[in-house]
């Protein structure tokens, strides 16, 4: 059987898959102050970072359009699968579902599947490999529908940002019980559950709270050996580099994976953010 993978522009893929006709991203839009663009293969990180640092407005995104999501689901291929951000920091999912329901009322005859990450960012790279994996396997369609969410419901997303600026003006810290002070340069290390951002603990300075970071991850996400380890990172590849070596010092992932960000991810992870999944 031949698969699709449709995919937001929030996921990262590395380098040697772009082009790969088995994947197809729907961008969002990207807007700071009065420039608005799309989350694509044009997309300038530089540029961006750089606009926004010098902005006296918050940068946003818009999610696709469900039309748009209903075009890629029109494929020859006979699984497609589409992986978005969490619903509960995004209305891609939502969008995605409206897709995949006006594309069945066309006549569209393809088996779908909409796959909520309940993460961002490498957490969707982490979903997209598995599901490569498993149509690698020959599985059957609902096989890998039913194993894809046990594997999305067992991952482990953890970032540390150099600013939350971003996630808290756009309402994405809902799920925070409180912030802790900017001021004392105390970083928070945050993590995905359930969908939703939680604070796991603290460092004074960027670096002890990639450490602490490191240490929660290690304690938390068991079996490293039969796992993946996805790092994305905002212009700051020998900082991502750190953490890989950290975390691989003390926990024998099968392999480790780092990428840059994409717009959104850019956007929200701000420069010299990092994200990590497993």
């Amino acid at each position: 059987m031949s698969y699709k993978i449709v995919m937001d522009s929030c996921c990262e893929l590395p380098t040697n898959l772009w082009g790969d006709s088995r994947f197809e991203f729907v961008p969002l839009a990207l807007e700071v102050g009065d420039y608005h663009i799309m989350d694509d293969e044009n997309f300038d990180q530089q540029d961006f970072i750089k606009r926004m640092a010098e902005s006296e407005t918050c940068a946003k995104t818009a999610c696709p359009s469900p039309d748009r999501y209903k075009q890629a689901f029109d494929t020859d291929a006979d699984h497609v699968f589409c992986v978005t951000l969490s619903s509960k920091l995004s209305g891609s999912y939502n969008s995605a579902l409206i897709g995949k329901e006006i594309y069945e009322e066309e006549g569209g005859d393809k088996k779908v599947y909409i796959v909520d990450s309940l993460s961002a960012s490498s957490g969707e790279t982490q979903i997209v490999f598995k599901l490569m994996e498993l149509e690698e396997e020959g599985l059957e369609f609902e096989e890998i529908v039913e194993k894809i969410n046990e594997f999305r419901d067992n991952m482990f997303t953890y970032f540390v940002l150099d600013s939350l600026e971003n996630l808290r003006k756009n309402g994405r810290l809902t799920g925070m019980k409180a912030l802790v002070a900017t001021t004392l340069n105390i970083k928070p290390v945050c993590a995905g559950e359930k969908g939703s951002i939680v604070q796991k603990g603290q460092g004074v300075g960027m670096r002890k709270a990639l450490m602490k970071m490191t240490e929660i991850l290690v304690k938390e996400c068991h079996n490293p050996e039969d796992r993946r380890l996805i790092i994305s990172h905002c212009n700051c590849y020998e900082r991502a580099m750190l953490v890989k070596d950290l975390i691989m010092a003390k926990a024998p992932f099968k392999e480790a994976i780092v990428i840059d960000t994409r717009g959104v991810s850019t956007i929200y992870a701000s420069d010299g953010g990092i994200v990590v999944t497993c």
